[in-house]
């Protein structure tokens, strides 16, 4: 491979040497990711451009580039980065080749968001099949939202693939999701080193004086050292900052250039896509003389025509468009929105119309308006917002400016910016609204307050009952509505902010309406168990399932009735209609439940594979996972030092549900590790707040640690709580855990046998297995060693067998003081696995194909098949047949 290129870099062998490493990697099938990040100017271009000649040959070379003002554009970059793969879009799948060609605007629909990024890393991974693929991304902090989060997860998937990638991008502009990879910041140069760029230039001559000036000021900067010289001579400008001075530099070189020259500079900087036909129409439309304005530009040195528009560098570009007049950029717009085809690049089109409008048009606002409704469908959330933004500014009717504005409001927090919509928000004139667009408001304000920290998220279930009882008098239906929305964000803040109870007490006023889960709830806060337990069990078990339109709320509800059964079914049709609907949030809280269903039932390595396929959903969308899953598993496994990680993430969130999670993880911790203090001390946290479903699930912990620390008033208080809520559920479930739970305090063996009657022949096979061992543990402190020995020994194996690591270290200490020694369990197969190679093995031992693997966890086939070699090296075994042998990888199908 060649180490030098034909425009040597001076000063940046360090950076040669990183790159050429990465490069010799991916021709090895090791593809990898490196990010380039600098100050304008300091040479990261530079470096892609040597890389991408030292490689030439060997390397096929494709490339693409962030604008300053294409960032409306979903997958614009995306696009520019497979445009030279597409040759190879015959030979994907026909999703797969569906949602490209949606994706960049070639098909009518709305793609699988998951798909897109899934379809562009195939057809790449295609396109390397015969050569190793360098992919040079240029001005990354420029991307398009949607561009950037789909080559985040390419990068993310490459290292198995003959795949190298290098973005290029500011050091001040961070990008969602590019910061997490790996990455190299390009500093200044030495001061020998720029002495050496400086001599190199020989079209100045410069004092001795001014060059010491102008190396300070360059701080080694290459291509300040370039261009100062050429803006300032001999008398330099008072300092400033170096990309403005550079930027001075390119526009005084402009100043030089003819009149038309100059205008086709501002026509080709106001067109992203670079693409010459595009611009010499557009050009003739402005009667700019072609040939001799394009030579007068390319000997300027500022731009390059050949098969693309290509400036000589990003601030050349937006020199030329600063400097422009008004008039100019308008002009221009118009002249590329008249040549740009309505049919292929309509979004394109109505974007240059916006530009070149200068005052109300209600004909391009309808038009942008369309724009937005194709960009949200093709998953550009974020150009669905800058769209409606747009419309609403050049709107001439009132009304229609109102409702643009609120759509722009609500998609651009949709795509994450919060500041942004609130600041849309404030612009809209309240005075002037009717009632339930006032209440639209406010139930916006309340999303974006919730995502803004702390006092945020107790303001928003707020200004949602605000909007709630605005509507009350007009739309008593939809006043409903936003009451069970506010009652949901209050289940998330939890009960310890106070934020479920105003909500529930504001509730009681809530106009009336067939029974529903708002009536239920109330009843379960104002008078109790015994009357709300039976109002909520027939909302949630009617015949018209009302809790599909508030699934979260139903998973919580359902562990509140002690209903594993009922829970299974939700988490049944969250998982299809996940599938079913592409949707990003219903797939994911049915994965996470899915998780949890497993932790209840003792079936950890399907816990296992949920949390990964979950994990992988919510990095293909650019978010963190879900938290709590994990919090119960490493709870259950009994994983010290894993809980306690997360239970630092989960207080760092600042989410008191989340938080109550952790506690209560932390007290089944430690009441495996027979530290009892600690374990009191975290039930008594887990409790506190009064939360749906996990104060039902910490009782038991506390009544436990709590006779073990010998605090029986505390124990009988958390007995008689727990009590009240499993009596009216009434469910084999809540009979059990009552009865096991009581057993510990009356110190009765009546109740240790009921609580085996009641949960031995359910799936609840963590809590029976937990009983046996409180039994096994009563009867030894009885003397009845023989009896107590055979309980024990089941506790220990089946604890073994699920996973329950501390409490099985419990019942093997119990097993020793009774004069036994506990025989030690084969282990479980995915105790020496991660989650995702769990996933894949089980997906395996299912009788999945790699590409079927591939699709789920959002991998290529190379990738899963690399996954499944160290599956097999860690299991001692050499085939996908001996994993259908393990009986522990038998229910791969469980997430489907």
């Amino acid at each position: 491979m060649p180490t030098t290129s034909s425009r040597p870099l001076v000063g940046r062998r360090d950076e040669i040497d990183r790159l050429l490493v990465l490069v010799r990697a991916a021709a090895r099938g090791e593809g990898g990711v490196l990010v380039l990040r600098g100050e304008p100017g300091i040479g990261k271009s530079a470096l892609l451009d040597h890389v991408g000649e030292a490689t030439a040959g060997e390397f096929q070379l494709i490339r693409a580039s962030g604008s300053e003002f294409e960032g409306e554009l979903p997958f614009a970059a995306l696009h520019q980065l497979c445009v030279p793969a597409l040759a190879h879009l015959d030979t994907l799948s026909a999703p797969y080749r569906e949602s490209l060609l949606v994706a960049f605007g070639l098909a009518d629909g709305a793609p699988d968001p998951f798909r897109v990024g899934l379809a562009a890393l195939e057809l790449l991974s295609t396109a390397a099949g015969t050569r190793p693929l360098l992919c040079l991304v240029d001005d990354a902090h420029w991307l398009d939202t949607a561009s950037a989060r789909a080559l985040t997860f390419l990068a993310r998937r490459i290292a198995a693939e003959p795949i190298a990638m290098v973005f290029a991008a500011r050091d001040r502009d961070p990008v969602r999701g590019l910061d997490e990879l790996p990455g190299l910041t390009i500093g200044g140069l030495s001061d020998a080193h720029a002495r050496a760029v400086l001599a190199g230039e020989k079209t100045v001559t410069l004092d001795e004086r001014v060059r010491d000036r102008l190396l300070a000021e360059a701080r080694g900067n290459p291509l300040a050292l370039i261009e100062l010289p050429k803006a300032g001579g001999f008398a330099l400008p008072e300092p400033s900052p170096v990309a403005s001075r550079i930027e001075r530099s390119f526009l005084a070189r402009m100043t030089e250039l003819p009149v038309d020259a100059r205008r086709l500079l501002i026509l080709a900087s106001a067109d992203p896509t670079g693409d010459p036909a595009l611009l010499w129409a557009a050009a003739r439309r402005l009667d700019i003389a072609v040939p001799a304005a394009s030579a007068a530009a390319e000997a300027s040195g500022l731009i390059r025509f050949d098969t693309r528009a290509r400036f000589c560098h990003p601030l050349a570009r937006s020199a030329a468009y600063r400097a422009a007049e008004p008039e100019q950029r308008h002009a221009a717009h118009r002249a590329l929105a008249e040549v740009t085809d309505p049919e292929t690049a309509g979004d394109r089109r109505a974007w240059h119309r916006a530009q070149a409008t200068t005052g109300p048009d209600e004909e391009v606002a309808a038009e942008l308006e369309l724009s937005a409704s194709r960009a949200q469908a093709r998953g550009g959330v974020a150009a669905a917002a800058a769209f409606l933004e747009r419309a609403a500014a050049l709107s001439l009717d009132p009304a229609k400016q109102t409702e643009r504005t609120l759509a722009a409001a609500r998609t651009t927090l949709e795509a994450g910016g919060t500041d942004a919509a609130a600041d849309l928000l404030a612009s809209v004139d309240t005075e002037t609204l009717d009632v339930p667009q006032h209440a639209s408001v406010e139930l916006l304000r309340g999303r974006i307050a919730f995502v803004q920290g702390a006092e945020g998220a107790v303001r928003g279930p707020e200004l949602i009952l605000r909007a709630a009882q605005r509507l009350a008098p007009v739309d008593p239906e939809r006043a409903r509505e936003f009451f069970v929305a506010a009652l949901e964000m209050g289940l998330v803040v939890g009960r310890a902010a106070g934020v479920l109870d105003r909500v529930l007490d504001a509730a009681r006023s809530a106009p009336p309406g067939p029974p529903d889960l708002l009536d239920a709830l109330v009843r379960l806060t104002t008078e109790g168990h015994h009357a709300g337990v039976p109002a909520l069990r027939r909302v949630l078990t009617g015949d018209d399932d009302g809790w599909t339109r508030t699934p979260a709320l139903a998973t919580v509800l359902a562990g509140e009735l002690w209903d594993i059964e009922l829970h299974a079914t939700i988490v049944d049709w969250l998982v299809r209609t996940g599938h079913d609907t592409g949707s990003p949030m219903t797939i994911r809280l049915g994965l996470s439940q899915v998780a949890l269903h497993a932790v209840l039932t003792g079936n950890f390595g399907r816990a296992m594979a949920a949390i990964a396929e979950e994990e992988a959903i919510a990095d293909a969308v650019g978010d963190a996972p879900q938290l709590y899953p994990r919090v119960h598993l490493a709870a259950m496994r009994g994983r010290r030092e894993e809980v306690l990680d997360l239970f630092a993430q989960a207080t760092t969130r600042g989410n008191g549900q989340l938080t109550a999670n952790a506690h209560w993880a932390t007290a089944v911790l430690y009441n495996g590790l027979a530290d009892y203090p600690a374990a009191l001390d975290a039930a008594t946290r887990a409790v506190a707040s009064g939360d749906l479903f996990l104060t039902g699930i910490a009782l038991p912990e506390l009544v436990e640690a709590a006779v073990r620390c010998g605090e029986p008033a505390v124990a009988r208080s958390a007995l008689d709580s727990l009590t009240e809520r499993t009596e009216p559920a009434g469910t084999a479930f809540a009979r059990g855990i009552a009865a096991a739970t009581r057993a510990l305090v009356s110190d009765a063996e009546a109740d240790h046998l009921e609580a085996l009657g009641h949960l031995e022949n359910g799936p609840l096979a963590v809590h029976l297995a937990r009983a046996h061992l409180r039994y096994g543990e009563w009867l030894r402190r009885e003397g009845r060693r023989r009896e107590a020995r055979e309980h024990l020994r089941t506790a220990h194996e089946r604890l073994s067998d699920i996973g329950l690591e501390a409490f099985t270290r419990r019942a093997a200490d119990e097993l020793r003081t009774t004069g036994e020694v506990a025989r030690s369990r084969t282990g479980r197969s995915y105790d020496h696995l991660t989650m995702q190679e769990t996933h894949i093995a089980r997906q395996v031992a299912a009788g999945a194909t790699s590409k079927e693997v591939a699709t789920r966890l959002f991998l290529s086939p190379r990738t899963v098949d690399a996954h499944l070699r160290n599956i097999f090296r860690k299991l001692g075994i050499t085939s996908r047949r001996q994993l259908r042998d393990m009986p522990d990888l038998l229910d791969a199908g469980v997430t489907s």
